[in-house]
């Protein structure tokens, strides 16, 4: 992880700058308890398939990730020179824990695992992003999604 005091000057200053929404704890949706959920991991890692284009810097898109991939053909893109990639390459999970929900899963605390999940890069603006998110909602809810783990890298 790196701390503010440790990233240049330029990049410091950029992000303190960076505006921060508010979001009302409070949840606009009720669902079924998590042991009946069936859960999805959304990543800003950057991660994606072997197969698939790598991101670039700026980004807005997604990359649909199988959950069944095979682990070592899962990559990393992301461009951030402050992002310390030593935990990925040590155990995807840190930034892509689909073994986590399987175990959960089999352990039943949660219902089920989504058959896909989905990246993007993380350095890109959320604002910039709407009509991407728009899409992957839809494929959540086509995949009868109704919890994702988020996993901000």
């Amino acid at each position: 992880m790196a701390f503010l005091n440790d990233i240049p000057a330029r990049t410091r200053a950029h992000v303190v700058d960076l505006s921060c929404p508010t979001i009302d704890e409070t949840a606009f949706v009720d669902g079924p308890p998590l042991s009946e959920r069936r859960v999805a991991v959304i990543t800003s890692a950057a991660v994606h398939g072997r197969d698939a284009p790598r991101f670039l810097g700026g980004s807005t898109e997604f990359r649909p990730i199988s959950n069944t991939i095979d682990r070592s053909d899962v990559l990393m893109s992301h461009i951030s020179v402050n992002f310390d990639r030593t935990g990925f390459q040590q155990d995807i999970n840190v930034v892509l824990p689909i073994d986590r929900l399987t175990e959960l899963a089999e352990r039943k605390v949660i219902g089920s695992v989504a058959a896909t999940h989905y990246s993007c890069m993380g350095s890109t603006d959320p604002a910039m992003m709407e009509v991407e998110a728009a899409q992957v909602a839809g494929l959540l809810k086509a995949d009868r999604v109704d919890a994702v783990l988020l996993v901000p890298v």
